[in-house]
């Protein structure tokens, strides 16, 4: 049984592997060599098996990981990083808390969503920071692939599944402050506390929440998290 966000990329260790690098090796050296690329992801074992295969595969070798939003933000703020692999859920939040800040300080950063999240609701709420790139940890390994490659050429290519369930999923309807204040509100996390936790007035929680249990036809907590797992919406 595969943990919770675990991927389907799988570095293939056979003669494929160096068939393909050899037959890379001549071609676009110098973007490769120029690239700097940052995954965040709080399971060590999707970080790690997308190195592996951005190093082993794609050749590129400067590649470095983060786990939290905090480590994140350290990290960018240390290095000069050409791409950004990121996922919506890390170890001590939401991306989306800092999503609008790197889009400020970092307006040059490519940035691709990987994650477990629901495209149809994230994919879109993303979109508002220029964020096209978004890609399902359970799409098809072939779609996985050849959406890193598409990406890191700095190639726009939306994952097939954003916006196919548009019309049909209650979450799609929120802002992305509203999926910050859901996150929270999913893990049983109250109006004071999300307060603190995202630096905003209690009374702009409280309406947010109330906009959320509006949008998505929820009377209550309870209601909220069966809805959200039922359409997928982790936290």
């Amino acid at each position: 049984m595969n943990p919770e966000g675990v991927v389907n990329v799988r570095v293939f260790l056979t003669d494929e592997v160096y068939k393909n690098k050899e037959s890379h090796s001549t071609q676009n050296v110098p973007d490769r060599m120029n690239h700097k690329i940052l995954i965040s992801d709080d399971h060590s074992m999707i970080r790690k098996g997308l190195k592996l295969y951005l190093q082993l595969n794609l050749g590129h070798t400067d590649v470095a990981e983060t786990s939290s939003c905090n480590e994140l933000m350290m990290a960018l703020k240390q290095e000069t990083y050409t791409h950004l692999i990121v996922d919506i859920i890390l170890s001590d939040g939401s991306s989306l808390e800092v999503i609008p800040a790197i889009r400020r300080l970092y307006p040059d950063l490519n940035i691709m969503v990987f994650s477990m999240q629901p495209p149809e609701v994230y994919g879109e709420a993303l979109k508002q920071y220029g964020i096209q790139n978004y890609l399902s940890k359970s799409s098809g390994e072939d779609e996985i692939l050849s959406m890193l490659e598409h990406f890191l050429h700095n190639d726009v290519q939306l994952g097939n599944e954003v916006g196919k369930f548009y019309k049909k999923n209650p979450f799609t309807a929120l802002s992305p402050r509203e999926l910050e204040v859901l996150h929270y509100l999913l893990k049983g996390i109250g109006t004071k506390e999300v307060s603190d936790l995202l630096n905003v007035k209690m009374n702009t929680i409280s309406t947010l929440k109330t906009r959320i249990f509006e949008k998505t036809d929820s009377t209550n907590i309870k209601e909220l998290i069966e809805l959200a797992t039922l359409y997928n919406v982790n936290y």
